[in-house]
């Protein structure tokens, strides 16, 4: 995953300076806070987190209709029990 530095901030600055963060956030939808000069925590534009939330429930979708796919006959037998 490639972070651009200039969404990155310290934990201490954005304890002093919030409005700093969320400009951050509104300007390029997440920011980075650093804690010990290691990434730490995200903050995401909220329409950015509901989308990227839509997209992993779309793929947990898939993956349950695959694994009933290769597995239909052993489910149908415990169905039957």
């Amino acid at each position: 995953m490639l972070v651009n530095t200039n969404k990155m901030i310290s934990i201490s600055e954005a304890n002093k300076n919030f409005s700093k963060v969320a400009k951050i956030v509104d300007e390029d939808k997440s920011v980075v806070i650093m804690k010990n000069n290691k990434p730490r925590y995200v903050i995401l534009d909220f329409d950015k987190f509901s989308k990227e939330a839509s997209s992993d429930n779309q793929t947990l979708d898939k993956i349950a209709d695959k694994i009933l796919d290769e597995n239909i006959e052993v489910f149908k037998e415990l169905a039957n029990r």
